[in-house]
């Protein structure tokens, strides 16, 4: 039944009031007689979300948007959810709450995806911890809702003829992804070891290999597949952070209070949605290397050496996982990189 706000009589006659419910009568007959239009269907399925105690759910919106970091052909990023989103597993899920449509956008760095998280641009996204952290320091309204992995390795690599020990980057120039963690593990890399006069430059991984094979830059932070490459090419490996435990990274996925807000459930669906996509490429060990071949270039061998199944967390949020997130923090709002500090553990949904 249409209910409707009841007109004041203020300033109207007997006549006036008699010829409006004259009126609204016959709209409510022509409304009844047209309860199978595309008005009434629409209004259907607003129904049929209503709970039995008759408050209505929460619709999310039915396109999603999420970010990950590097850039390809198939437009996925690797791992659970890269692989989830691939064979279409993800999808189904999420269509059971009213989701149709994934949109995955790359970004080449931690940072830019931040920037497109604040502003509205994204939902949801997967990036380094140390981006992730350096974004809500500054206010960004996220929550983290799944730690992806807690075993991102730094390496630094120098320049042909160039440094080849931690102590000869004394006054030297280093290219740097800014804010990401390669960034943390660099910047406490030189304070761990004290090496003066260090010059950071700011440059993402394709500019700073092409710096670095040109000599103008003294060495260069890079990730694990890349950083191999170059080692087979020729250049040195000075350190990386397998021997500095404490200077690892990881990769998480936050999303926005925003997003959260028009689907309170999502952590608790997305998370479901990965683990399924997880059990699914573990049963097929093969298959997901030639995928991440496919994602990056590398032969299935080199990608079962550097990002093993093994290193894709299961659990979320596990004390090891919570106490690198703490730690990374921490270092961050002591060098101030981080503009400030914040509760970690508000920030977290576990």
């Amino acid at each position: 039944m249409i209910e409707r706000q009841k007109t004041s009589k203020r300033g109207f006659g007997l006549f006036r009031t008699t010829h409006l419910v004259m009126i609204l009568a016959a709209m409510v007959a022509f409304l009844a007689a047209c309860g199978n239009s595309d008005g009434g269907a629409k209004t259907a399925g607003a129904s049929a979300a209503a709970t039995s105690g008759g408050a209505a759910k929460v619709q999310p919106p039915a396109v999603i948007n999420y970010g990950y970091i590097g850039t390809n052909k198939l437009n996925f990023p690797g791992g659970a959810e890269g692989w989830g989103l691939y064979k279409g597993i993800i999808q189904e899920e999420l269509k059971k709450y009213g989701i149709t449509e994934v949109k995955p956008v790359a970004f080449p760095n931690g940072p830019d995806q931040s920037e497109s998280l604040i502003s509205g641009r994204l939902d949801f996204g997967s990036l380094g911890d140390t981006p992730a952290i350096l974004a809500r320091s500054t206010g960004a309204k996220t929550r983290a809702i799944t730690q992806n992995s807690t075993d991102n390795i730094g390496y630094l690599i120098g320049k042909k003829g160039g440094p080849t020990t931690i102590a000869d980057l004394k006054g030297k120039t280093i290219a740097i992804q800014k804010g990401s963690f390669m960034h943390r593990y660099i910047a406490g890399l030189v304070k761990e070891q004290n090496v003066p006069d260090v010059k950071f430059i700011h440059m993402l991984r394709p500019d700073g290999e092409a710096a670095l094979s040109r000599g103008e830059v003294d060495a260069m932070t890079n990730s694990a597949i890349f950083a191999l490459k170059q080692i087979e090419n020729g250049f040195p490996l000075i350190d990386d952070a397998t021997k500095h435990p404490n200077l690892i990274g990881g990769s998480i996925t936050v999303v926005s209070e925003d997003y959260l807000k028009k689907f309170p459930d999502f952590p608790k669906v997305w998370n479901a949605a990965r683990e399924k996509a997880l059990k699914d490429l573990q049963s097929k060990p093969d298959e997901y290397y030639q995928f991440l071949s496919q994602l990056n270039g590398f032969t299935p061998e080199l990608n079962k050496k550097v990002t093993p199944i093994e290193t894709i967390k299961e659990v979320n949020f596990k004390d090891d996982g919570v106490k690198l997130l703490d730690g990374t923090k921490k270092f961050l709002v002591d060098e101030k990189l981080a503009e400030k500090d914040f509760d970690l553990n508000q920030w977290l949904l576990k």
